[in-house]
């Protein structure tokens, strides 16, 4: 069976993305020490270099990370495993439980759960924050002192 220079290099992204990522996006084994959580990335194009450890997507990047309950979209991401570092650039939207942050490039510091994020040139980051709701009774406040009398 012969292999087009596509098929190939399909082939050896296939096999490279899990040593590339170090077992963090690998396919799932089912062995009982297993203690990755996936994330998944989707993108027009995928390409893994076993020897940095950085894998690139480019053009509709579609991340979803159940785990942290986090999905993002961007053009462009990099994943560098080494230092558990995902970088989105281009058009970058993120979703975490309802808060949202917009930004051209924004960091997210696996380990520490940290998003650092960056904007255009003369434009800002947007970020919507849910506030919940005080569900404690209100307690009633001090009296206020009298005033003083002079």
């Amino acid at each position: 069976m012969k292999f087009s220079a596509l098929a190939k290099w399909r082939f050896l992204l296939a096999l490279s993305l899990p040593v590339a990522l170090g077992g963090a996006i690998a396919a799932p084994t089912y062995s009982q020490g297993m203690s990755g959580t996936p994330l998944t990335v989707r993108a027009d194009t995928q390409e893994a270099d076993a020897r940095t450890g950085i894998v690139t997507a480019r053009g509709n990047v579609q991340i979803n990370y159940p785990a942290r309950n986090i999905q993002a979209t961007s053009n462009q991401a990099q994943y560098f495993s080494n230092e558990r570092r995902l970088v989105l650039m281009g058009n970058v939207y993120v979703l975490q439980e309802g808060n949202s942050i917009r930004g051209e490039v924004v960091t997210y510091l696996i380990d520490e759960g940290i998003f650092v994020a960056q904007p255009l040139p003369d434009r800002q980051v947007e970020s919507i924050y849910l506030i919940p709701e005080n569900t404690q009774p209100e307690r009633p406040s001090a009296p206020s002192p009298p005033p003083i009398q002079r």
